[in-house]
């Protein structure tokens, strides 16, 4: 008969708290985690029961098989002890030019479109003339960049939601589109307060509020703008940076609007 152990269990460490978050997130074992990073599941398993000190190059390994965003990478390298890896630049600093000039070329050539740029949490930051006179029209001259969040305008009365013609049809596929598309496919503390503060707006349907990830998704559902006698008929289009470094630039979206229809191929807002 096995003598029990009574010895007390030794605490998870904070970063193997982290890494079996991340695991259970994209539905791996150890076993699976251990053969993607291509190291030992008796070092996995100590690496999370904190039994073993990772190295820093160790914890980076598993992040990127762990496919963890870079933001949440630095936090991991935090918990073990370690600097962050990874930096969060402004978009006006010398290390992000390249992007930054590519982004106004996006944004000009885009013209006679609207086109935006947008953060982690949907908060505008630049915008082409078109957008900005499109917004400026459907907001009663208030500006649509600074402050102002795709969520929150789409979802106020008082902002854009009056002027969207087909809004119960959008309002559902937009708060899937926030699932869906959250940074690394996790939604982190600040995505789930954007949804939750939209989603006790009046007018919500219980069944918008938890994320579909089973149904088909139609090919498009255009955004349809009514304002004094105009009608718009828009879909979108998301551009990302491939293999990001920066926190910034893995976090910027630019979200181009193409016309749905012919109408709204001819109408110019500029």
């Amino acid at each position: 008969m096995r003598t029990p152990d009574l010895r007390p269990r030794r605490p998870d460490s904070p970063l193997g708290q982290l890494l079996r978050h991340w695991r259970q997130v994209r539905r791996m074992s150890q076993l699976v985690l251990a053969h993607h990073a291509q190291v030992s599941p008796r070092h996995l398993s100590f690496v999370e029961s904190g039994r073993s000190t990772p190295s820093r190059e160790m914890i980076i390994t598993l992040a990127g098989a762990l496919e963890v965003p870079l933001r949440e990478r630095n936090d991991l390298l935090l918990a073990a002890g370690y600097a962050p890896a990874y930096r969060e630049s402004g978009i006006a600093e010398p290390a992000m030019a390249a992007i930054r000039a590519a982004l106004e070329r996006a944004l000009s050539h885009h013209e006679p479109y609207p086109a935006v740029v947008m953060d982690r949490y949907w908060n505008i930051t630049q915008v082409n003339r078109a957008a900005e006179v499109m917004f400026g029209r459907l907001l009663g001259g208030t500006s649509a960049t600074g402050t102002a969040n795709v969520i929150r305008l789409m979802f106020d009365p008082a902002g854009l939601r009056p002027h969207v013609a087909n809004w119960e049809q959008v309002a559902p596929a937009l708060i899937q589109r926030v699932h869906r598309e959250a940074v690394g496919g996790v939604q982190d503390p600040g995505t789930r307060a954007l949804l939750a503060e939209v989603l006790s707006r009046p007018g919500i349907r219980a069944g918008w509020r938890e994320p579909d990830l089973t149904s088909a998704i139609m090919p498009i559902i255009p955004v349809v703008f009514v304002h004094g006698g105009v009608t718009a008929s828009y879909f979108s289009m998301i551009t990302t940076v491939g293999t990001p470094q920066d926190i910034t630039a893995q976090e910027v979206r630019l979200e181009s609007f193409y016309p749905a229809d012919a109408a709204t191929e001819r109408h110019r807002w500029t």
